[in-house]
């Protein structure tokens, strides 16, 4: 695996001024191996750099660049962090490696887990997310439900940690994690933690969608989502102030909840902004309105 050394990437004085949204060096200080494919990294910032954002209660989503086109299938790969986005000074990745495709091309996820303490990654701050008009979290909802399909539980942790982060926390949270099986479940240990923590506050629900041998156990419900388990595991729609976040895989979010569309390209070609589209899928049929909906 090819990696950068902060020696060979001039970080110089005048980069490190640079803001959030321009590209820019971020070195590894630790990379953490959680699951058989899956890794928590640890980054720092680059100088003169106290938040990875530009505030304190605004969740945070980065752009990846692996800027190797012989061994990466992707130039380029957003993830959000599971850290809160006010750390100081660092923030924490996590990050699966897919299998390389036929042609033996890596993904940018696999570019990233192979990143050692002394590497840097190049990445920029991406505009913060619009959920319903405001990238903010803190005081907007009562009830909220979080709906993970693997690797979409990290965006949502870090609500979650947002959320739990309020001095007057005034908002239930309602997780479902929907996986293929047990050791696929990503950061489970750390959202028991959080429903142990605060019963009143936080319920976790897992499903599972491909292991049969965990059909009769009590942990688990099987299933990739049906109304059944919507309501089962998630805020009613009739209650004020609710909001479901929905994030996974393309096919994931829109059997939740329809597709994600995209507006007209932009001037230089890349893609045009995410639309919400219309409400299908379960939450649709679960009653939800759209506007209790959030797609990633």
């Amino acid at each position: 695996m090819m990696s950068t050394t902060a020696t060979t990437t001039g970080s110089s004085a005048s980069q490190n001024c640079l803001a959030p949204e321009t590209k820019q060096f971020y070195p590894v200080l630790k990379n953490e191996k959680v699951s058989s494919d899956s890794h928590i990294l640890t980054i720092g910032l680059p100088e003169n750099r106290a938040l990875l954002g530009w505030e304190e209660n605004i969740p945070t989503c980065i752009s990846v660049a692996a800027n190797n086109e012989s061994l990466v299938v992707a130039k380029a790969k957003s993830y959000s962090p599971i850290s809160h986005p006010n750390l100081k000074g660092e923030f924490q990745l996590l990050v699966k490696a897919y299998p390389p495709q036929e042609d033996g091309k890596m993904g940018v996820g696999a570019y990233i887990c192979g990143l050692q303490e002394g590497d840097v990654m190049e990445a920029k701050v991406k505009k913060p997310r619009q959920m319903h008009s405001s990238p903010h979290v803190l005081g907007r909802w009562k009830h909220v439900g979080l709906v993970a399909g693997g690797t979409g539980i990290a965006p949502l942790y870090q609500i979650l940690v947002l959320l739990m982060s309020a001095q007057e926390l005034n908002c239930k949270i309602h997780i479902l994690s929907i996986n293929r099986k047990q050791e696929d479940i990503l950061l489970k240990s750390q959202l028991d933690q959080f429903a142990k923590e605060h019963p009143d506050v936080v319920s976790v629900t897992y499903s599972l969608t491909g292991n049969e041998d965990d059909e009769n156990s009590p942990q688990f419900l099987m299933g990739r989502g049906t109304v059944q388990l919507a309501k089962q595991a998630l805020p009613d729609p009739s209650l004020d102030d609710v909001m479901i976040l929905v994030c996974g895989k393309n096919g994931f979010v829109e059997h939740w909840a329809g597709k994600v569309g995209r507006g007209p390209p932009k001037p230089d070609g890349s893609k045009g902004p995410k639309i919400q589209g219309p409400l299908l899928g379960v939450l649709n049929d679960a009653g939800y309105s759209a506007s209790q909906v959030f797609k990633y």
